[in-house]
């Protein structure tokens, strides 16, 4: 298996385990609590990894650090639980899968990346297969859900540029970075969280068990992955692979909630993996930005979009 199959099946494992947080929120998690439900997610997962690392960010690292902590884990995890509590989890995975053209946004206008039409297709092609997955006709939009759902899409696809973009320190690990972004995560909504909702008193062992498996699994572990998956594939790939999150959350409605499946979600499924492999063929064809002189020394070590 080649370097570049190896790093995307272990980046589309990461999804796939994001896809259970719908689950998770609906089954095991406090009710009506979704900031405290991300600083729970977050903060322990990078308190261990501070305490395993023992490194802090230097220098113009503190900026960076707090930017990608912010928009990676805090306001994308709030975002993200509040989307689960305000509606069905199909509805917030279908608008979170815009993220794909909010990437292209961003790398357009940020830093001056170029694309083409394929990218478009990849994208339109990954919104379709979604749509196949999680549409029912008794959907019902909210308001508040609608938002969360495509803040939460803006503030990763933000986050996976800028990542892209800044790569990392030199001598300093994917365990730093990780853990940097989940404390700094976390930390900023503990305020929010105690100004704006009830902490949650009388939790039940289900209650913590979801919180443990989102902390360790859905946090720790796949965002050492996630990060790992940025600065070794082109932006676009990673934000298009995140649509496998929708594909896991719908076989896990099957496995757990009983839920059934049709042809049409067979067929989301099927145009979700065309999404992915075209657009790794479409990352091939992106060019250099013009500007090369502009960007950071450590650009020798990024791919195109």
């Amino acid at each position: 298996m080649s370097s570049m199959l190896r790093d995307l099946a272990l980046a589309s494992l990461v999804p796939m385990i994001w896809g259970s947080t719908y689950v998770v929120t609906s089954e095991w998690l406090p009710e009506g609590v979704p900031l405290w439900s991300a600083v729970f997610r977050a903060l322990p997962a990078g308190l261990l990894l501070l305490l395993f690392c023992r490194r802090l960010p230097t220098g113009i690292w503190w900026g960076r650090a707090l930017v990608l902590g912010v928009l990676n884990i805090g306001a994308f995890f709030y975002f993200l639980f509040l989307a689960a509590y305000s509606m069905p989890g199909g509805i917030a995975a279908l608008l979170l899968s815009s993220q794909p053209l909010w990437v292209l946004l961003f790398s357009a206008v940020l830093f001056r990346q170029s694309f083409t039409p394929m990218h478009f297709v990849a994208c339109a092609l990954g919104c379709l297969g979604v749509a196949g997955l999680v549409l029912k006709s008794d959907a019902v939009l909210n308001t508040q859900g609608v938002i969360a759902s495509v803040m939460g899409a803006v503030s990763m696809a933000l986050g996976v540029v800028l990542a892209k973009q800044w790569g990392k320190p030199e001598g300093v690990s994917l365990l730093d970075i990780t853990g940097w972004q989940l404390t700094i995560g976390g930390v900023v909504l503990v305020p929010l969280a105690i100004w704006w909702e009830p902490f949650p008193i009388n939790m039940t062992a289900e209650n913590y068990l979801g919180l443990g498996y989102l902390c360790l699994i859905g946090a720790l572990l796949t965002y050492i992955i996630w990060f790992r998956s940025i600065q070794r594939l082109p932006a676009f790939v990673v934000s298009v692979i995140s649509l496998f999150s929708p594909l896991s959350a719908t076989f896990l409605g099957y496995l757990v909630l009983g839920e059934h499946l049709n042809a049409e979600q067979g067929a989301g499924a099927a145009l979700i993996i065309a999404a992915m492999l075209l657009a790794q063929r479409a990352a091939g064809q992106t060019t250099q930005p013009v500007t090369q002189h502009h960007l950071p020394s450590n650009t020798r070590d990024r791919q195109p979009l």
